[in-house]
């Protein structure tokens, strides 16, 4: 049996009927001539292929089969009705957004960027923005936004997936830090770059943004690191240099609390200034949401106040 191609406007003359009593009560309300109201019941009966209302009089009455597909109606019609108010009001809809993020911006910027705008939107503290937040390397979140898993991706290293839009977002500086005690930075003389050759490097692992970036931003001075150990993530880095198992080099983000504290130092070198760009990435085939279109512009907005006021390069 083919499949009924059941419509809209004839549930909409069916709950009208029902509720009237009448073809011709309801085509009044409805705005259309008596003969469509009662084509459409006739064409909706000759569909379902059941008869929903039994004649009494001049009026036209729900017989048990009405009544079993009246609420089944009712249902279609709400949602049709809740998509077309959803549609005039897009403007307040931000819907379920998911994003990833490298695990320096997930774990440092993110959290901030997501309660300022939540607070740019007006909606209350907590619970009225819905986001899914996948943290990993810069090679997982591309790979993720690739295949439609993400919205949106916030990168701190190259992309290398060619079907994704990547535009740049921050600077941000990269500092070659050390514990205070480390032998390395005892005396006034800038470090320098011989010394560096044979300094032990902590190093986040392959795949890592970070360490893509050091590696091309270091290169070309050390020629190669001497690496020790390798870790999953920027924080443990941090604190095993701050425990004095060697030097690393990181984004001013993650370490500004311990530079603050005194448990780092960033001490002068002969190397040049380091920094990145952060990216955000996009899939040029993926439809965006209202949603994902503020977050967006909020992201923009902030990339440029920051370039206004200098960025965490302005920072002492």
């Amino acid at each position: 049996m083919a499949t009924p191609h059941l419509t809209l406007r004839q549930l909409q003359i069916f709950r009208g009927v029902a509720d009237l009593g009448s073809t011709a009560a309801a085509a009044a309300d409805l705005a259309l001539s008596q003969s469509a109201a009662s084509a459409a019941v006739i064409e909706l009966e000759r569909l379902l292929e059941v008869r929903l209302f039994d004649r009494v009089g001049k009026r036209l009455q729900l017989n048990e089969n009405g009544r079993a597909v009246l609420p089944q109606a009712l249902a279609l019609l709400d949602g049709a009705g809740a998509l077309e108010r959803w549609a005039r009001d897009r403007d307040s809809q931000i819907g379920m957004l998911r994003l990833g993020a490298s695990t320096t911006i997930g774990n440092y910027l993110l959290p901030g960027i997501l309660a300022d705008f939540q607070r740019t939107l007006g909606l209350p503290a907590q619970g009225a923005l819905q986001v899914q937040v996948v943290i990993a390397n810069t090679a997982a979140i591309t790979s993720q936004v690739a295949a439609f898993q993400l919205d949106l991706g916030l990168i701190e290293g190259p992309c290398h997936e060619p079907e994704l839009t990547v535009q740049p977002w921050l600077e941000d500086e990269l500092l070659v830090v050390a514990a205070p005690h480390d032998p390395l930075v005892q005396g006034a003389q800038p470090i320098t770059l011989p010394m560096l050759r044979l300094a032990t490097w902590l190093l986040r692992e392959s795949g890592s943004g970070t360490r893509e970036t050091i590696d091309q931003l270091l290169t070309p001075h050390l020629h190669q690191l001497r690496a020790g150990i390798e870790f999953g993530n920027s924080e443990a880095i941090k604190r095993a240099a701050a425990s004095g198992l060697g030097i690393s080099c990181l984004s001013r983000y993650v370490v500004e609390d311990f530079l603050a504290s005194g448990l780092l130092v960033a001490p002068r070198s002969e190397l040049p200034r380091l920094t990145r760009r952060f990216h955000l990435v996009t899939h040029g085939l993926k439809w965006r949401t209202r949603g994902l279109d503020l977050l967006i512009g909020h992201l923009n907005r902030m990339a440029a106040t920051a370039g206004a006021i200098g960025g965490p390069q302005a920072r002492n």
